[in-house]
């Protein structure tokens, strides 16, 4: 096994999905991500996921947009993180790596509902566990589902993908001069209002002195850098 991390939860947002489309799902992408993550379990370390849905559908935004009640958005949010959950795993064990969909709103025919002790006996299994269909809250972002997965599973990261090298000052697609932190404190995060992940899942972390590292995850060997404990994005402590 690897040095550094041995058991952690990787947040993937449903933009991560996308590739080079502008809604829906890239197959390509879905085997992209599943290769790195085959690396990574062949090493022997525990790993679980969460994946966002904003690539189908986003609910903050349609339920200001169309007048939609917040929970209503919020919930079909939820069923479209089922939908990328679902093409991870097919990716997954078409690359032989053993998986599970897990979901926080019950759908028996195709995932199996978070149990937490079942979720860590997979993990011992060396199976990779997709949590889905975020807390089964309104309200509450995949962030925070991330963040409380990670403390329930006592992971010991929780490493956020992203398609930049880290957190910057500002957009760095925007601006070329954005300077990009290789440390932050969760205070930082919240105070500087960095946005990279929201407050609530930051707290949840802090309490908890659950370190998160934010990384490009679609630069190729990314991930297996972060679990080994190299200098890799921003860590947030």
């Amino acid at each position: 096994m690897m040095s550094g991390y041995k058991r952690i939860l990787l947040k993937l947002s449903g933009e991560a999905f996308l590739g080079e489309r502008t809604h829906g799902i890239d197959t390509q992408v879905c085997v992209h991500l599943a290769k790195q993550i085959k690396e990574v379990v062949s090493s022997g370390v525990e790993i679980a996921l969460v994946v966002g849905g904003g690539n189908i559908f986003r609910g903050i935004p349609r339920s200001q947009e169309y007048a939609m009640e917040r929970t209503v958005a919020d919930y079909m949010g939820m069923l479209a993180t089922v939908l990328n959950g679902l093409a991870l795993q097919n990716a997954l064990e078409k690359e032989g790596v053993p998986s599970r969909v897990m979901t926080a709103i019950q759908m028996h025919q195709i995932a199996e509902p978070y149990i937490r002790r079942r979720a860590i006996r997979h993990l011992e299994k060396k199976r990779a566990v997709i949590f889905v269909a975020g807390t089964g809250n309104p309200y509450f972002t995949t962030d925070t589902a991330a963040g409380l997965r990670s403390v329930e599973i006592d992971a010991d990261v929780l490493l956020k993908g992203t398609k930049v090298d880290g957190v910057y000052s500002e957009d760095p697609e925007k601006n070329a001069e954005a300077e990009l932190y290789p440390e932050l404190a969760y205070m930082d995060v919240i105070q500087r209002e960095l946005r990279i992940m929201d407050s609530t899942a930051i707290t949840l972390c802090m309490e908890n002195k659950l370190p998160i590292i934010v990384f490009n995850f679609m630069q190729e060997g990314n991930l297996k850098k972060a679990v080994s404990g190299e200098n890799i994005g921003t860590i947030i402590k």
